[in-house]
């Protein structure tokens, strides 16, 4: 059989695959990518390049760094004096979203979520308030500001080893404001969406204090982390390998103290990260690569580009919203993955810049998983966690909050991106 057929076969079914099994979304990309190279459809050395090595150091040094900050307590200690310095619930809760929304920028959607929650469920013990709305928005939230930079979300990850952007680049792009503006004017008129949610919390609270900062160590390393970044970014201009090395050996960094200072097992450590999520990155980017090596990516970019005809905003508007509604029930990692490189050749096609397309995917891909309890990891152990409290999420409940921010952040971001980067 054609190994473009074998390929696209291979890619279709674990595609379906990961919808239908989204726990298991690990084991079947590996597995596709396995049978890709026993088929012989992909060679060794065509799959080892197909992976970002780039790209798996960034993620995998941080998710080591994060663990690290996380359990520090830095970040709960600075939510209960939030909490407890709020005038009323209402802004507690916005100040909460507010700094998740920061974290998220420079660690790992989900373990920012488990920095906040538990702040947040005992807000909401300590009122007898329903935790689920404000859950919610924690979560959505940290999906917004996930993008915002080159550390923040695999999704930002996967745009930068596309394109070779590096940390810098998502603040100023040649010349122009770049993606992380578009994230933050999204998130500014959603906040006004979080602001009418919860208008009418208006209990004043006295939060007693029960964390404790166990070592700013874990800190000072995610600054160092992101100034290293920064400095890569005019150092390694082509994004090749310097800040996967940095994020590496912070990571490193930070395992060592962890083991020195509070006796914690290497093995562990290492073996808490986040592991599922890294084998799935190299799954999908070996059966992408795949995709690449045997034409079909280049086949789609036309069919689009043909249907798009000569109106620029159009297509632009069609791959920002087809991105959403997509990624509102499959993982946006690997749609993500598949569309970065035909945002390039449509681009090339219809001669326009490719950053409005790639930075109209981004925003529509890892936006869209805010509308149901499924689009997003970030949701899924929100759910979880409500679940526990005896809180059980349906549908509708999420897509109440989730569609309104959704839309709101996703329409200015795609707004600021055309008027900037449509010329």
């Amino acid at each position: 059989m054609d190994r473009s057929i074998v390929t696209l076969i291979f890619f279709v079914l674990a595609y379906i695959l990961f919808v239908a099994f989204p726990g298991k979304r690990a084991l079947f990309a590996v597995i596709a990518a396995v049978l890709l190279l026993m088929t012989r459809a992909l060679s060794f050395s065509e799959a080892f390049g197909s992976v970002n090595w780039n790209v798996m150091g960034i993620f995998v040094g941080t998710l080591a760094v994060a663990d690290v900050f996380m359990r520090s307590k830095v970040p709960a200690v600075i939510a209960e004096i939030i909490v407890d310095k709020s005038k009323n619930t209402a802004w507690a809760i916005l100040l909460l979203c507010a700094l998740t929304g920061f974290i998220s920028a420079f660690v790992e959607n989900v373990a920012t979520v488990l920095i906040i929650a538990p702040i947040a469920l005992m807000l909401a013990r300590k009122i007898n308030l329903n935790p689920m709305k404000m859950m919610i928005a924690i979560a959505i939230s940290s999906n917004l500001q996930g993008m915002a930079t080159l550390i923040g979300d695999p999704p930002s990850m996967l745009l930068a080893g596309f394109t070779k952007m590096n940390f810098g680049d998502f603040f100023l792009y040649r010349g122009k404001p770049s993606i992380f503006f578009a994230v933050e004017l999204g998130a500014f008129a959603s906040f006004f969406v979080l602001m009418f949610l919860f208008r009418k919390e208006r209990h004043k609270v006295k939060v007693v204090p029960v964390e404790k900062v166990q070592s700013w160590i874990p800190t000072i390393l995610l600054v160092l982390l992101i100034i290293l970044l920064a400095v890569s970014s005019f150092l390694d201009t082509g994004f090749t390998f310097a800040a996967g090395i940095i994020c590496m050996i912070i990571g490193l960094i930070s395992v060592a103290w962890e083991r020195m200072a509070n006796k914690r097992s290497v093995f562990e450590l290492i073996k808490s990260l986040d592991w599922d999520t890294t084998l799935f990155l190299m799954g999908i980017f070996i059966l992408v690569g795949s995709l690449v090596l045997t034409g079909w990516i280049d086949n789609i970019a036309q069919s689009l580009s043909n249907i798009i005809g000569g109106n620029i905003f159009f297509g632009y508007t069609l791959l920002v919203f087809i991105s959403v509604i997509i990624s509102a029930f499959v993982d946006n990692v690997p749609f993500l993955a598949a569309m970065l490189p035909v945002a390039i050749q449509m681009a090339n096609k219809l001669n326009v810049n490719p950053s409005l397309f790639l930075f109209g995917i981004l925003i529509g891909a890892s936006l869209g998983g805010n509308i149901t309890p499924i689009g997003a990891s970030a949701n899924i152990v929100t759910c979880g966690l409500l679940k526990k409290e005896g809180y059980t999420v349906r549908f509708k409940d999420f897509m109440k909050i989730g569609i309104p921010f959704t839309f709101t952040a996703v329409f200015a971001a795609y707004l600021f991106v055309w008027f900037v980067w449509s010329k």
